[in-house]
C-alpha cells in the first residue's frame, strides 16, 4: 500500500528559490500528483525546453533551474563557466530534495541531466523513489563522441540535397569554439533538426520550440579547469533504485545504442523505445511518453494527498 505524502509550500505551483552556500537554486512547480523532480540537459541549456504539460496531468513537476544555466550571474558560481561537474549538480540537487520537504521523489534526467540522474541515485538513494534516465548513456568521451557523429553522418546522408542541411553540418563545426551564451544559443537552434525523428516534416509543429530554446555556455570542464568524462559502466551494476530508460529511435547523441546498454547494466530496469522520436520524446511523442512515465512513477513510488 503506498504512503500518501503531504504538498509541502515548496511544491506550491510557481517560482521559488532559495540560497545554497550562497548560490541561488531556482525551481518551478507545475502539475499535482506524485513528485518527480526533472533535470535538464546541455549542461546549460535553460529548462523551459523541458516543460512536460502532458505528464504534468499526472505529477507534480519540480523543474530546477540547473546551476549556471540562469540569466546574468544569477545561479551561477564563482569560477563560471567552468565547475559545473556532476558531483555538484548532485549536491545541488539534493538540497533541492531536502527543500521541498519530501522524504524522496522521483528523479528524471534528460540528456546530461540523465548524467546527472544516475549519478544521484547511485550516490543518495535514500533520496530516489525511482529514476528516469532518459536520453542518457553510461559514458562519455571519445567512443560516445564518434557513435555521434556516425549518426550524424547517416542523418546527412537520409537529407542529402536539403537546403538547410549544409548550416546544419557548419554548426557542428562550430562547436569547439563556443565562449558564449550568444553563440552557444546560436549554434543549438541551428542543430536542432538534426534532435528530432522528422523536424522538416513536421517544421511548422517544432518551429516554436526551436525559437524558444536557448543556452548559457558552459564548459566541461571541473573549477580547476580539468575534464571530467564520465564512465559509469561498472557503478551501475549497483544501482538498486527502480529505473526506467526512454529512448527515441532516432536520437542521435544517446540513441538506442546507449539506452540498451544501461538496460542491461542496470539492475531490473526497465527499456522504453519510442519509435517516432529523436531527443525529444515529450515533444515528438507527448501522451505515449507521458503515459509510460506516470505509469513508473505510480507503480514505484508514494503517491501526493
Amino acid at each position: 500500500m503506498m504512503t500518501t505524502i503531504p504538498m509541502t509550500d515548496a511544491l506550491a505551483v510557481g517560482t521559488h528559490e532559495f540560497d545554497i552556500d550562497g548560490v541561488t537554486q531556482r525551481y518551478h512547480v507545475h502539475g499535482q500528483g506524485p513528485v518527480c523532480v526533472a533535470h535538464s540537459g546541455g549542461p546549460g541549456v535553460t529548462w523551459e525546453y523541458l516543460r512536460m504539460p502532458a505528464l504534468e496531468e499526472h505529477l507534480t513537476v519540480v523543474y530546477p533551474e540547473p546551476v549556471g544555466s540562469g540569466e546574468g550571474d544569477s545561479g551561477r558560481l564563482p569560477s563560471h563557466p567552468h565547475g559545473y561537474t556532476r558531483a555538484l549538480y548532485s549536491r545541488f540537487l539534493q538540497a533541492l530534495i531536502d527543500h521541498l520537504g519530501v522524504p524522496e521523489v522521483h528523479l528524471l534526467g534528460h540528456s546530461h541531466g540523465g548524467f546527472v540522474a544516475q549519478y544521484h541515485a547511485l550516490h543518495h538513494p535514500e533520496q530516489v523513489a525511482g529514476v528516469i534516465l532518459y536520453e542518457s548513456a553510461p559514458v562519455t568521451g571519445q567512443e560516445h563522441v564518434a557513435e555521434a557523429m556516425s549518426q550524424v553522418q547517416r542523418f546527412a546522408e537520409r537529407h542529402a540535397g536539403h537546403p538547410e542541411l549544409p548550416a546544419v553540418l557548419a554548426a557542428f563545426g562550430a562547436l569547439p569554439g563556443l565562449s558564449d551564451d550568444a553563440g552557444t544559443t546560436d549554434v543549438l537552434r541551428a542543430l536542432v533538426p538534426v534532435y528530432f525523428a522528422d523536424y522538416w516534416g513536421r517544421e511548422e509543429e517544432f518551429a516554436p520550440f526551436r525559437a524558444a530554446v536557448s543556452a548559457t555556455y558552459i564548459s566541461s570542464l571541473d573549477q580547476d579547469q580539468v575534464p571530467q568524462p564520465m564512465d559509469d559502466r561498472e557503478a551501475l551494476g549497483s544501482l538498486a533504485v527502480p529505473t526506467l530508460v526512454v529512448v527515441g529511435r532516432h536520437d542521435f547523441i544517446c540513441g538506442v545504442r546507449w539506452a540498451e546498454e544501461l538496460h542491461t547494466l542496470i539492475p531490473g530496469s526497465r527499456l522504453l523505445i519510442l519509435e517516432d522520436s529523436g531527443h525529444f520524446g515529450h515533444v515528438e511523442q507527448p501522451a505515449e511518453f507521458a503515459r509510460a512515465v506516470s505509469a513508473f512513477v505510480t507503480a514505484t513510488g508514494p503517491s501526493v494527498g
